[in-house]
């Protein structure tokens, strides 16, 4: 069984930064592909950002420049740090591990980008 745990969402005004971070905790293997997706209200999930265990990274196109992912394996531990944010990046950003046909999911956590 395995358990992600997200934490970092919040209020922030545009142009402003936070930090996301999600745990692991279970049989987690390092070959796992570690990723962040947000689901916006009335809208599908989508792909936010992507990193390997080998520290290859994907990202959307419409975070690209403004957001990064990072991980440490040792940790089990993904990150999200997202700069310059935007109003129509607010959503409820989820983490995600994946290997094969296996997913796992985090709860959860709300970003909203308002003045």
């Amino acid at each position: 069984q395995v358990q992600l745990v997200e934490s970092g969402g919040g209020l922030v005004q545009p142009g402003g930064s936070l930090r996301l971070s999600c745990a692991g905790f279970g049989s987690i293997f390092r070959s796992y592909v570690m990723g962040w997706y947000r689901q916006a209200p009335g809208k599908q999930r989508e792909l936010v950002a992507t990193i390997t265990s080998g520290g290859v990274t994907n990202y959307a196109d419409s975070v690209t420049g403004r957001f990064t992912i990072s991980r440490e394996n040792a940790k089990n531990t993904v990150w999200l740090q997202m700069n310059n944010l935007k109003p129509e990046d607010t959503a409820v950003y989820y983490c995600n591990f994946a290997w094969s046909i296996i997913n796992y999911w985090g709860q959860g956590t709300q970003v909203t980008v308002s003045s």
